[in-house]
Parts: C-alpha cells; sequence; structure tokens
C-alpha cells in the first residue's frame, strides 16, 4: 500500500478493549468505536476494508496486531510512545481522544510519529528465551539475599559461593531455620537447574539460527548471550549506513537542547 491512503486510523490499544478513531479525507472522525483486543475481533473490523493507514503506539499487544493489519492489505505503523507526548501528556487524556490524536498525527506526517519496525516471529521466539532466562536470574537473586539475611538477625552467616553451589549450605542452616530456608534452598536448586538449559538452549539457537554472533564472541567478555541480544537488537545491520550509526541507535549519544544561536546574543 502507498502512503498517498487519504482514510487514516488511531488505535489506542489497550489490554481488554482497543479504542478506534477513523478520520475521512477532510479529516472529521468518520467513526469510532471500541472492540476487543483480539485477533477475532480485529479480523471483523478490518477485513475487507479498503487499505487504510493505521497507527498505534508500540505495546505489548502491537507486534501481533501490526503484523495482522499489513498481512489484510493495511499500512500499520507503529509509534514511538517515548517520542509522542502530544499524547502522554496532553491533560484531557482518554482511550478515545488518544486514539483520535494517533490518527490526525498519521494523517499529518507518519515520520511524527517516529515508527518503529517489530522482530519477526522468529526473532521474537529466541528473545523470549533470553527473558525467561533473565527472569529467573533476578528470581534466584531475590532468594539469595532472602537465604542470606534471614539468618544474619542469629547471628549467622552462610559462607560465600557461586549460586550453584548454594545448596551445599544446608548443614549450615541454623536449626530453627531449617523449615523456612531448605525450601528455598531447593527452590534455588532448581532455578540453576533451569537456567543451565536456557544456557544450552541460547548456545543452540545462536550457532543454528544466528552463526554470525561467533564473531562477536571473539571480543574478551562477551559470551553467547551477549552476542545474541546483540544480534537480535540491531537486527538487520544493513539498515544502518556506518558503524557509528548503531551506537546512535541503541541511545550512545550526547543529549542536545539547542533552540537558538548564540551569535544573536551580540545582537542585544
Amino acid at each position: 500500500m502507498s502512503n498517498d491512503s487519504t482514510i487514516c486510523v488511531g488505535i489506542d490499544i489497550g489490554d481488554r478493549y482497543c479504542e478506534i478513531a477513523v478520520l475521512d479525507e477532510d479529516g472529521d472522525v468518520s467513526e469510532q468505536t471500541r472492540i476487543h483486543t483480539t485477533i477475532r475481533a480485529f479480523e471483523r473490523y478490518f477485513k475487507g476494508k479498503t487499505p487504510m493507514r493505521v497507527s498505534m503506539e508500540v505495546g505489548t499487544h502491537s507486534p501481533w496486531i501490526s503484523q495482522l493489519l499489513n498481512k489484510m492489505d493495511h499500512d500499520a505503523l507503529v509509534g514511538n510512545a517515548c517520542k509522542l507526548s502530544l499524547i502522554y501528556k496532553n491533560d484531557q487524556k482518554s482511550d478515545d481522544v488518544d486514539a483520535e490524536l494517533l490518527a490526525r498525527i498519521c494523517r499529518f506526517d507518519p515520520k511524527l510519529l517516529y515508527p518503529i519496525n517489530h522482530k519477526d516471529k522468529s526473532a521474537r521466539a529466541v528473545w523470549t528465551v533470553i527473558r525467561s532466562r533473565d527472569v529467573l536470574i533476578r528470581t534466584r537473586t531475590v532468594l539469595i539475599n532472602h537465604a542470606r539475611g534471614i539468618v544474619k538477625p542469629l547471628g549467622h552467616r552462610l559462607p560465600k559461593c557461586f549460586p550453584l553451589r548454594l545448596v551445599k549450605l544446608q548443614p549450615e542452616v541454623p536449626e530453627p531455620l531449617r523449615p523456612a530456608l531448605i525450601p528455598i534452598l531447593n527452590t534455588i536448586a532448581q532455578l540453576n537447574a533451569q537456567i543451565y538449559s536456557y544456557d544450552k538452549e541460547i548456545v543452540r539457537m545462536g550457532k543454528e539460527q544466528y552463526p554470525q554472533a561467533e564473531l562477536l564472541q571473539q571480543v574478551p567478555g562477551v559470551g553467547p548471550i551477549t552476542a545474541l541480544t546483540f544480534m537480535l537488537t540491531i537486527g538487520d545491520p544493513w539498515r544502518f549506513p556506518r558503524n557509528r550509526t548503531v551506537g546512535a541507535y541503541l541511545g550512545l549519544v550526547p543529549r542536545r537542547r539547542q533552540s537558538w544561536d548564540p551569535s544573536d546574543l551580540t545582537a542585544i
């Protein structure tokens, strides 16, 4: 679909419902409705309609919604929510107002949405494995801190060791605290096993789906997880004209708030 579409749609995505605002060729709201945040509801509403330009903010449901709309020949644009201060700083903020604002921004200039591109399904599947491992790591840290902190009021300390060996410290647990801490240590042992299985899966996916990640591991301190995370974050490397652009994409740029010319001071 070309960018010359005159019918623009704004979608304010909610976890259960989505507010939809449709602008006609004159920029007037021709329809405002609410649908369920489900694949069936979106297919029922958008399927068979004239191709439209649809805008939404990035969120949990935006990947599948944008992909579904593109399959139905609509032009789905996913806006960067951090850049849309017109919406999140609005004093009259509501779902229907946000949907209309998204439609009007899209109609005026889609570049103001700072559109993003979601990862494809295969990349998102790999990304979920990395994120799931991170959740287990953080959960294990909470349990370890709890186990070490709960023995100190009784004048005891658990010896320092790697998390993989923490389960071997069961004899060091004071007798009054054994009913409370032994299950915690057993849970940590189970988390260790699950984290190890994630590590093996990440190494396997890196070798089979992203063999270029092995080149990044030649850098000291860069392992399979860091290399694969970098590959998934960058996506298609050929979309960057220069290697310095990658740093800017990751946010490694100086902040700038210049809105006047210092030479103007000479006129005062």
